[in-house]
């Protein structure tokens, strides 16, 4: 793999190992700025004095000043240890917060949430960003990019997970930059009367503008949140029917305007510009052109993070195709890769970037090989074979990252990519005129029929897709371990098909063996464990009960669990799961769980070791406690709060420890 000796492939790898690092020491951006000083003037004197043989001083030197510079940008960009940072505030108390919208979130029924950079808290000038929740409300509309607001109130922490394996929504903030929140409603804020506009802004208003002119033509309710979601790159209307859809067929990525999106219209505006070459200069005219277009519609898609990353790529891309040499391809796009880390360093933690990279370095590496393996003569079996090759690249390439994300594999993904991905760039582009006439007032009702009907077809194919069950693989545990030996498999068994030797042989070999060995391995502790747990579910009481593989569903409405069993099931590898009605007492090795429901009814054995307090009973809890003597108290989700903050109360004051899920999250019970 000679790739890996390109320089800027090197640097791209150190700069994400500085990062890595840099992120989770929390190191501030001070430390790496003095080492920087510090190394530049050793790395110029060593450039001076190395010898061609013996130790390579200088590129040591080159690879750990790169690993500084990656931990200089994170710290940068998540603005800890920065004169400013508003995390050294006084946060506990409120503040008069002076915030800017930078991103609206999409809503759900209980909130609005936008991100929010801090200008200052109260009156002192102030950094980083916030995660601002809104009550909705009917009344008012809802804050626009660039919106700046003054808000009186104190920050909270962003709550973690409150049941095991739960999607960390702490942990995904965090890697934007976000450590608290502010919730509150919008009679509370006031909005200032002078505002900075930003190109942000300016591109998320031109969006807005270009949604109200297509919701006046008579498209369906879910042709048009496709249609916001496939050009614009708002999917905040797209019903859960259709995105489950587009999920269970291994399409949604048509879902978001991302690399997929962007890479057709580069390779459309590449055909259309053919002509220019002809000129003198006409291939530098025609970079020029092609850069400046895919901005233009980075623009009309609302410069959303997404979009920017991925036309900032294809301008690379674009710049590849103008160098016109195959070997070029690797550098570019790891120059494109670097150029946007040491900008947006937080960047590499969503896996949006991370499945957008994977699958173009997979595509310009394995599709060329797929090529070389088979050349079908016929033309329409070619073309076939070639639409096959670059799905087969691209899903090998994300085919870990997937697995660990998201636990499944639509195993018809081929089928919607032949069926829908030949006809996307007709429908892209076909979307884009729409827009343009749509702006124009000039959109005849014919084109949005024919539109309309094009979309619906394309969500029927995705909807029949999606109805074969049987293909789709759900609930496949794949941790980290697995998704790096994953990624070992794939890279070696790619190499050592396109040349056999015995050294790629045996690292293959070995990747499967401790990738069946890992997974033996987790086999063998699951069996070995047990564990229970109490949940987290508002209204309802769950208790989990892990024996081996085995798993027990104890709760007081099967109805109403969500996820928490089969996030569970799913992280632990459980085989077989059953459900029973929660009762009064257990017997947990040595010790013993009362649960006192709405009924108030409790055996009279004293000095349990646990009192469960479920469907807020009404009862005397210091009556209770004197009687019962429990050593800890615990609390779960079917209790109302104000409840739960006087039974907090009265524990304190008997010095017995309690745990609500509500707050502390889930319980885990020794025995």
């Amino acid at each position: 793999m000679r790739q890996l000796n390109f320089v800027s492939i090197k640097l791209t790898v150190w700069v994400i190992l500085g990062i890595s690092i840099g992120f989770y020491a929390e190191v501030t951006p001070l430390l790496p700025l003095i080492a920087t000083v510090v190394l530049l003037p050793l790395l110029y004197w060593t450039s001076k004095k190395q010898s061609s043989s013996g130790f390579p001083y200088v590129e040591s030197l080159v690879a750990t000043i790169t690993i500084i510079l990656g931990a200089f940008v994170v710290g940068m960009s998540t603005n800890k240890g920065m004169p400013h940072y508003y995390g050294q505030l006084d946060v506990e108390h409120p503040k008069v917060w002076h915030l800017k919208v930078e991103e609206a979130l999409k809503p759900n029924a209980y909130s609005h949430r936008y991100v929010a950079k801090v200008i200052s808290a109260d009156k002192k000038r102030a950094s980083g960003k916030l995660l601002l929740s809104l009550t909705p409300d009917s009344l008012l509309h809802p804050l626009e990019i660039d919106d700046e607001l003054l808000i009186y109130a104190s920050l909270e922490n962003i709550r973690p997970p409150l049941n095991p394996y739960q999607f960390d929504y702490r942990s995904y903030l965090q890697k934007q930059g976000i450590q608290h929140q502010i919730r509150t409603n919008y009679p509370s804020i006031l909005k200032t009367e002078k505002n900075s506009n930003t190109l942000f802004g300016h591109a998320s208003r031109f969006r807005e503008h270009i949604i109200s002119k297509l919701k006046k033509k008579a498209f369906g309710t879910d042709e048009m949140a496709v249609i916001q979601a496939l050009l614009l790159g708002k999917r905040d209307d797209i019903s859960e029917d259709t995105y489950n859809n587009y999920k269970n067929a291994g399409a949604v990525h048509i879902l978001a305007v991302s690399g997929l999106h962007v890479g057709i219209i580069l390779f459309i505006l590449e055909f259309l510009l053919v002509p220019l070459e002809r000129l003198p200069k006409g291939k530098i005219l025609k970079l020029v052109l092609v850069v400046l277009l895919l901005w233009a519609y980075a623009f009309v898609a609302g410069l959303s993070p997404s979009i920017v990353r991925a036309v900032t790529m294809f301008s690379f891309v674009a710049y590849a195709l103008y160098l016109n040499r195959p070997t070029s391809s690797f550098n570019i796009i790891a120059l494109s890769m670097l150029f946007i880390l040491l900008i947006k360093p937080l960047f590499l933690f969503q896996v949006g970037f991370q499945m957008s990279y994977a699958a173009v370095f997979a595509i310009v590496w394995i599709y060329p090989k797929l090529q070389r393996f088979w050349f079908p003569e016929n033309l329409i079996v070619r073309k076939t074979w070639q639409l096959l090759s670059v799905s087969i690249a691209a899903q090998l390439g994300v085919l870990p990252i997937s697995l660990f994300y998201f636990h499944q594999f639509p195993a018809l993904f081929f089928i919607s990519n032949l069926l829908i991905i030949p006809f996307l760039g007709l429908i892209l582009g076909f979307g884009i005129l729409v827009i343009a006439l749509a702006l124009l007032n000039a959109l005849p009702q014919f084109l949005v029929n024919a539109f309309n009907w094009v979309i619906h077809i394309m969500n029927a194919i995705v909807g029949w897709v999606a109805q074969q069950e049987g293909f789709i693989i759900k609930d496949i545990p794949f941790d980290s371990v697995q998704l790096l030996l994953g990624y070992a498999i794939i890279i070696s068994a790619v190499v050592f098909l396109s040349k056999p030797i015995r050294k790629t042989a045996l690292i293959l070999f070995g990747g499967v063996v401790l990738f069946q060995s890992w997974g033996i391995w987790n086999n063998l502790q699951t069996l070995r464990k047990e564990a229970v747990i109490l949940a987290h579910r508002s209204r309802n009481s769950v208790v989990l009960h892990q024996l081996g593989d085995s798993l027990s569903i104890l709760t007081s409405n099967p109805t109403n669990m969500g996820n928490i069993a089969n996030d569970y099931a799913v992280a632990e590898r459980i085989r077989t799961l059953d459900t029973s009605k929660l009762k009064n007492s257990y017997i947990l090795g040595e010790k013993r769980l009362v649960i006192v429901d709405s009924l108030a009814l409790f055996p009279l054995e004293k000095h349990p070791d646990y009192l469960l307090l479920t469907q807020s009973p009404k009862l005397h809890l210091e009556r209770l406690l004197d009687s019962l003597q429990p050593k800890t108290v615990l609390a779960d989700g079917s209790n109302y709060p104000s409840l739960v903050a006087k039974w907090k109360s009265t524990c304190a004051q008997k010095e017995i420890p309690f745990h609500y899920t509500g707050e502390k999250g889930f319980y885990v019970f020794k025995f």
